[in-house]
């Protein structure tokens, strides 16, 4: 009796979890699978026809859609990495006792809403706010100069929202590497680049990789930070998404494309982790 309670305290265990999953997670996607390939319209009801059409439908009429959002995302991702790779390093090797300080005071602004911060965002960078405004009266800018409603300002804002994604996973990684291994680098007359590219870059690769993940994907189908900051011309699929299942109650064509951009996102994440190389990833994980 006591062996089959020690087998079954580890599925016990798990149970909780495992049915929030398949009641807030596989339930809907079945649902939503299932929705994807029906026809009709919100009056006359929806039936399921098996309708694959959906599917190529909405490729070949928002190819570029997925294209914006896929290109976006990757702007915003290195953009993160570039901003968040030096401010983790500072923090895990400069910051002494007050490393928890610096990342309270960094993660400050993301207890404010998501809406809230893009609109603060869109009034930083609109014609005559204290950024463009200034350079402006100075001869600095053309008159005609603006940011709103082009794709450097979606970006940013994209980046801005989405870099504790990247900041945290970095800093943790950095955080664990001993500083008795970059000091006997220093002592085998290891240049500071050479600790860096050959010591702690390596051993801080397994944030980084878990950083583009847990911002790409977000960022690629965000619609907020398109919908605020942006125009027309850009518009990402999850502004489509978001018209097609709120505004237009296309809710077939809706669920296709939401499962479309997922497949382009996982075939995505795979082929980076294939070409970054998982294992020497996992290697240096474990060092």
């Amino acid at each position: 009796m006591g062996r089959a309670r020690g087998r079954l305290a580890p599925y016990l265990m798990i149970l909780p979890s495992g049915l929030w999953l398949a009641a807030f997670f596989l339930v809907p996607m079945v649902l939503m699978v299932s929705l994807s390939l029906q026809t009709g319209n919100l009056i006359d009801g929806f039936r399921q026809t098996l309708h694959w059409q959906n599917y190529t439908d909405g490729l070949s009429t928002y190819g570029d859609k997925f294209v914006r959002s896929l290109w976006y995302g990757l702007l915003a991702t290195v953009a993160c990495i570039a901003i968040a790779y030096p401010a983790a390093y500072w923090i895990a090797f400069r910051g002494g006792r007050h490393k928890s300080t610096y990342l309270f005071l960094l993660l400050l602004p993301y207890f404010v809403s998501f809406i809230l911060r893009t609109v603060s965002w869109k009034l930083v960078l609109t014609d005559n706010g204290p950024i463009l405004g200034p350079l402006r009266n100075h001869g600095l800018l053309p008159k005609d100069f603006h940011l709103l409603d082009t794709g450097v300002a979606v970006v940013s804002g994209l980046a801005y929202n989405f870099l504790p994604f990247m900041l945290l996973p970095i800093y943790v990684a950095l955080e664990r590497i001993d500083p008795r291994v970059v000091e006997a680098a220093y002592d085998l007359y290891a240049s500071r680049v050479q600790a860096f590219t050959r010591i702690i870059l390596p051993l801080s690769l397994p944030g980084v990789f878990a950083g583009v993940i847990m911002t790409f994907v977000p960022v690629s189908s965000d619609y907020v930070n398109a919908e605020v900051l942006g125009g027309p011309q850009n518009t990402m699929i999850g502004n489509v998404i978001q018209t097609e299942y709120f505004n237009n109650s296309a809710y077939p064509t809706a669920s296709a494309l939401s499962f479309t951009l997922m497949a382009i996102l996982l075939v995505g994440i795979f082929l980076y982790a294939r070409t970054l190389g998982t294992q020497d990833v996992l290697e240096a994980a474990r060092r």
